[in-house]
């Protein structure tokens, strides 16, 4: 008995290993993804320098302290309207989609911005 169950505890933390790393991953690659949008949303407002990484900081943190998945992308789109920036919302979902692509190539190829 003891034999089975050192197996059934070894596949258990196995399956607790790969739950924690795939959840680091997404964590990477979400932060990754929100930096990108950021500064893309930085360049459409025209902020430049350190005001381009204070925005791009408030996009990142604006998932951190998320009540809804599409918190990011309503803060953005917010940001936009404010700054009387005519974009649709389906461009903008767009190029999240294109950042979250673009996030994932980075982290899985280990590559920084």
């Amino acid at each position: 008995m003891g034999k089975s169950m050192n197996g059934f505890t070894r596949r258990e933390r196995a399956f607790e290993a790969k739950f924690l790393h795939d959840e680091e991953l997404k964590f990477r690659i979400n932060t990754k993804r929100n930096h990108l949008f950021g500064l893309w949303a930085a360049g459409l407002l025209g902020y430049k320098s350190e005001k381009a990484e204070r925005y791009i900081a408030e996009v990142i943190l604006a998932d951190c302290q998320k009540t809804h998945e599409d918190d990011v992308l309503h803060k953005v789109l917010r940001d936009l309207k404010a700054a009387k920036i005519k974009i649709s919302e389906h461009r903008i979902r767009k190029e999240l989609g294109k950042c979250w692509e673009a996030a994932c190539e980075m982290v899985m190829n280990d590559k920084e911005l």
